[in-house]
């Protein structure tokens, strides 16, 4: 099962400086090293590239010689640059076919996906697809298009390449994903701490990454 974190600033810490923000998603990056997730993908668009850089960097290093891989989101240069092992794609950025032609070999190239189409179109230029939104989430409103558990199954059986889900996952609904034929799955709030008294909701994973996988790995034996 691949599990991967997906960094959100504004819901993990509370306070808006940037070093504050950084050593909170820092500490997130260290919980997830420690449970054995697969990748770490910093997903804060809307900060400056000198920032973004930064917090890249910081990430890669505590994640150096683990097997946690560290994916930035969307931009193709500050993940070269802080030497990242990846970057993830939105639907609307450069073709997957671009960014391969310019990251070094080995480079991780993902991508979302909301259609079974977009997926197939992609498919053959990227190492993995992120497929959502799946089950409905306080982050999308009310209304928005759900890709849901048929439309990722639908995907997972065209294309080789590995599918995460992403969109309201949670632990009870990990049997679903795997039953649709997803390798794993990427999600904010599965590993943002609900309970804490500071201003950071990082927190030990190993008690989420381990009921995950079991959930996961009953269902795929099952199958």
């Amino acid at each position: 099962m691949i599990l991967c974190l997906v960094t959100d600033r504004r819901r993990v810490c509370a306070s808006g400086q940037f070093d504050a923000v950084r050593r909170c998603i820092v500490e997130q990056a260290r919980h997830a090293v420690e449970a054995g997730l697969d990748f770490v993908q910093i997903r804060e668009r809307d900060l400056e590239a000198s920032e973004q850089l930064s917090l890249a960097a910081d990430v890669v290093r505590v994640t150096r010689g683990t097997r946690t891989r560290v994916i930035v989101n969307d931009r193709l240069d500050v993940a070269l640059a802080a030497g990242a092992d990846g970057v993830h794609l939105r639907a609307d950025s450069l073709p997957p076919s671009a960014a391969r032609s310019i990251a070094p070999a080995g480079f991780l190239i993902g991508r979302s996906v909301h259609r079974l189409d977009e997926a197939v179109r992609v498919a053959l230029d990227v190492d993995y697809l992120i497929a959502g939104t799946v089950f409905p989430t306080p982050s999308k409103p009310d209304g928005a298009p759900l890709l849901g558990v048929g439309g990722l199954a639908s995907i997972a059986a065209a294309v080789r390449v590995p599918v995460l889900a992403i969109g309201g996952i949670s632990i009870d609904r990990i049997g679903q994903v795997a039953e649709a034929g997803a390798a794993g799955v990427a999600a904010v709030g599965l590993f943002i701490g609900h309970c804490s008294q500071t201003s950071c909701r990082a927190v030990p994973l190993v008690g989420v990454a381990e009921p995950a996988r079991r959930q996961f790995d009953s269902m795929k034996t099952a199958s």
